[in-house]
């Protein structure tokens, strides 16, 4: 005897293969959508490269990163001021903007009033948002005057004002506000358990803070400094506006820098009129590139290790 489905019976069976297909799909997708994100790290990678083979075939590796000397009239490509004005740049930017974004994160999480982050949230948000060339030009027209009107000669130091510092300065106030929002949502999602019991047991709320939100918060504060890190590697106006653009390497912070990125930008235009002039601004890329992309491998390997105690 042939006992034929129900119409409910038939309903529920069609409804579960739809939902087991479409979950099918979905999966595909998404694998489909992350091989091309991979896909696409790789192929500017590679493209990179193979734009960066004339010069290397031309210079060695060694003698590109290591020479100072920037003519490309006379075929000389030397990227070491580059490199070191890049650093120097980003260094005094991740160190001017961590302190102040994580201690405005803890007093706005932990010790201001409600009506007060009302009004400071929608201001970081606005401030994030910005154009870099606004932040340009309000070095140019503040940071800049200040550097050599009053910080130069307070050393005994004569300074156009266009200087790493200004380029620090201008970059760890545009990293500021990405900071504080990502400091601000680590520690809102510390469980406010964990600070009832500290308080509980005796401790303060600067201990409870120590202790407790910025432990357990640790591994999102790594990535979150990596992230500004990378920001400011690759910012570009904002650094060609206040840096100087000179192809010296830095000696201090009074000094002119050149910035890789600065570097690729004022020049691009004008790589058609020498035969290697395109290679070289391609292996700049690359070099920011490669930096970019070490860093962040080396911090996932921190986070690793920080994770598992």
């Amino acid at each position: 005897m042939i006992v034929f489905p129900t119409p409910v019976q038939t309903t529920l069976l069609f409804y579960m293969n739809y939902r087991y297909l479409k979950d099918k799909v979905a999966g595909h997708l998404m694998f489909v959508l992350s091989a091309l994100s991979l896909l696409l790290v790789v192929s500017m990678g590679v493209g990179l490269y193979l734009k960066s083979a004339p010069i290397l075939a031309d210079h060695s590796l060694w003698s590109l990163i290591s020479a100072s000397e920037w003519k490309p009239m006379k075929n000389e490509f030397g990227f070491f001021p580059f490199i070191m004005g890049t650093a120097w740049v980003t260094v005094l930017a991740v160190a001017f903007a961590l302190p102040i974004s994580l201690l405005m994160a803890v007093f706005l999480t932990e010790y201001s009033r409600p009506w007060l982050r009302r009004y400071v949230f929608p201001l970081l948000d606005i401030l994030a948002g910005l154009p870099s060339v606004i932040y340009g030009v309000w070095g140019t027209l503040l940071i800049v005057p200040w550097i050599s009107e009053f910080v130069a000669p307070s050393l005994s130091r004569s300074s156009s004002g266009y200087t790493v510092l200004a380029g620090g300065i201008v970059l760890g106030v545009m990293a500021i506000p990405l900071l504080v929002s990502l400091f601000i949502e680590l520690f809102s999602n510390v469980s406010q358990d964990f600070r009832e019991a500290a308080l509980a047991l005796g401790a303060t709320r600067w201990q409870t803070v120590k202790h407790i939100v910025l432990r357990k918060s640790l591994p999102g504060l790594i990535a979150a400094v990596v992230l500004a890190v990378s920001r400011t590697l690759g910012e570009t106006i904002a650094v060609l506006m206040v840096c100087g653009n000179l192809a010296v390497a830095p000696g201090g912070l009074l000094d002119a820098c050149y910035p890789i990125p600065a570097l690729i930008a004022n020049n691009y235009g004008e790589m058609l009129s020498l035969p290697l002039y395109e290679s070289a601004l391609m292996f700049a890329a690359f070099i920011l590139f490669f930096v970019v992309l070490v860093f962040n491998l080396f911090s996932r390997i921190v986070l690793r290790k920080v994770t598992q105690y």
